[in-house]
């Protein structure tokens, strides 16, 4: 890997009555671009699929015809508060969400303020996208700086995730991994369900990486990119492909894919002739860096966690 100094580092930064009618019941790189974060629509623009990587918006859900399962709970709590616990507002807003039509349990479209639900069991969507009732489980964002590697302890005595989130009381662990001199998006969860999910290639969750490389990138690397390249095992395609910024000496470019085998940004790009200086991942799935400052931690919103789950189907 080239030791040489970077003229110009990508900032990683920048760069949320009771009745039974209805459903339900009652109730270092010398010569390198100088660039900063990249912007929408700047460089070539993208080359592969126009919407590869980009999120589908939740769906309102929708009253399905023929009679529904019943949901309500006879000793279960009422849905518009556990609505108001997990933060979607007051009592009253919650029930007019009810009332809109905008919120199914178990798959169920609920508009009737009187039901009931098990709030450690139940699934609520609120407009398509899920609630998180367990307030025990947290999902925090970290930016990785360079050096430290992908775990929460390293018996060799490496830098590792741990010193970032030491403060913390749950038991986290990482979902993915980020190798030791590759930068940024990180996500830290005691979620184990979403955690799997995250991780199998079956929800391909795409994964966003700002890539500084030597030379200049010619106008058929796009091509080979997205068209596959053959490693050691087996082939690898990136899903988009731009061009950020470019000098003689050094290129930057933005990939996105959906594959997580071993640095396999770095061995593709190495392949076609353009080892990888710097490396820093921007995005996973509808999580942005943002402006997080390299080992600096948030925990992920209400609407961004909720878009994350849907994203992997729960």
């Amino acid at each position: 890997m080239s030791s040489a100094r970077e003229g110009g580092r990508p900032a990683a930064r920048g760069q949320r009555s009771e009745n039974t009618s209805g459903t339900g019941r009652p109730g270092g790189r010398s010569g390198a671009p100088r660039s900063s974060a990249p912007r929408t629509g700047a460089g070539r623009g993208w080359a592969g699929d126009a919407q590869a990587g980009k999120s589908k918006p939740p769906r309102r859900p929708v009253a399905p015809k023929g009679p529904q399962p019943d949901v309500h709970v006879a000793d279960g709590v009422r849905l518009q508060k556990v609505l108001a616990t997990a933060g979607l507002g007051s009592r009253r807003a919650c029930e007019d969400l009810i009332a809109a039509g905008r919120v199914a349990v178990d798959g169920v479209l609920v508009r009737e303020l009187g039901v009931r639900v098990d709030p450690e069991s139940a699934v609520i969507h609120v407009d398509g996208m899920r609630i998180q009732l367990d307030q025990s489980l947290v999902t925090i964002a970290l930016n990785k700086p360079l050096g430290v590697v992908s775990t929460m302890h390293d018996p060799e005595g490496r830098p590792a995730l741990t010193q970032f989130v030491a403060t913390r009381p749950e038991r986290l662990f990482h979902v993915g991994r980020l190798d030791a001199d590759s930068e940024g998006l990180l996500l830290l969860t005691n979620d184990g369900e979403l955690a799997n999910r995250l991780s199998h290639p079956k929800y391909e969750v795409s994964k966003t990486y700002l890539v500084s490389v030597e030379g200049r990138v010619a106008g058929n690397v796009a091509n080979k990119l997205l068209h596959g390249i053959e490693l050691e095992d087996g082939p690898a395609k990136v899903d988009r492909y731009r061009v950020v910024d470019t000098t003689p000496q050094a290129s930057m470019v933005e990939v996105v894919l959906h594959e997580g085998r071993h640095r396999i940004v770095r061995r593709m790009f190495e392949e076609i002739g353009h080892p990888v200086t710097r490396l820093v991942r921007t995005r996973i799935g509808s999580i942005h860096l943002g402006n997080l400052r390299p080992g600096a931690t948030r925990v992920l919103g209400r609407t961004e966690l909720g878009t994350l789950m849907s994203e992997v189907g729960l």
